[in-house]
């Protein structure tokens, strides 16, 4: 089975960020780029899969050259080779999604996983573009896949806000994963040196002919407001007037 792994990098979740003084980004100086962790989970998936059916599991990324750290951490994990798409950090998620397709349509997977979202944006879209574009099934945040006997259907189930659902899909099928589907394996040193000489295919934004002009712009970013420290108060009536005339929730 050939499995393709959407990755992306993302700021560390454990540094703190800070606004660029217009508004018109984040601060990345000093702040180290991961793999998103939803993203992380999408290819310890596809290595368990690979384990138990065999074949080959192929990481693909859109974004800057300087991600190729990023593709080298899935490739240490046990990913077998990798595409990077050269482009900049300006791509919507219909670009990225249809960057993607390209991709997939060239290397014919039997399921395309990935993080169901990440946490930079956490826009949560390119998966569901991606299986749009394609015309493929898709299953999203997902806490579980199981192949069917002949390996043409999956059973997934997902997490839905009233408990789990499972659906069945027929392969080729986009896949996104959920936090509780799997925990990460950490890259062995023999991996990491293994990624070293692994297969990392760099493709220019322009040689794919895709139409990636924006359709969404962000006017801006700002930092959240600073949460007011809470009080005590005498009693059930003072706790209702405040939470009707001051919190206005009643």
């Amino acid at each position: 089975m050939k499995i393709l792994v959407a990755i992306k990098p993302v700021p560390n979740p454990d540094e703190k960020v800070k606004i660029k003084g217009d508004g018109s980004g984040i601060v990345l100086d000093n702040i180290k780029m991961v793999v998103n962790p939803f993203c992380e989970i999408a290819v310890e998936e596809a290595l368990r899969i690979k384990e138990k059916q065999g074949g080959e599991v192929v990481v693909m990324m859109v974004g800057p050259k300087v991600g190729e750290q990023q593709v080298r951490t899935a490739l240490a994990m046990g990913a077998d080779r990798a595409v990077l798409v050269e482009a900049g950090t300006d791509l919507d998620s219909l670009a990225v999604a249809k960057v993607l397709a390209k991709v997939v349509e060239s290397e014919k997977p039997d399921m395309v996983l990935m993080g169901k979202q990440a946490v930079d944006d956490d826009n949560n879209q390119v998966g569901q573009i991606l299986a749009a574009v394609l015309g493929w099934p898709q299953a999203t945040f997902a806490s579980k896949v199981e192949f069917l006997a002949d390996n043409r259907k999956a059973n997934v189930t997902r997490e839905v806000d009233g408990g789990l659902e499972t659906i069945e899909v027929t392969l080729p099928a986009v896949v996104t994963t959920d936090l509780r589907l799997n925990e990460p394996r950490y890259a062995s040193l023999p991996g990491i040196m293994k990624a070293k000489k692994k297969e990392v295919k760099v493709l220019e934004l322009s040689s794919l002919g895709v139409d990636t002009a924006p359709r969404v712009k962000v006017l801006g970013y700002a930092p959240p407001k600073q949460r007011a420290g809470g009080g005590r108060v005498a009693s059930v009536q003072e706790l209702v007037e405040k939470l009707k005339n001051e919190a206005k929730v009643l």
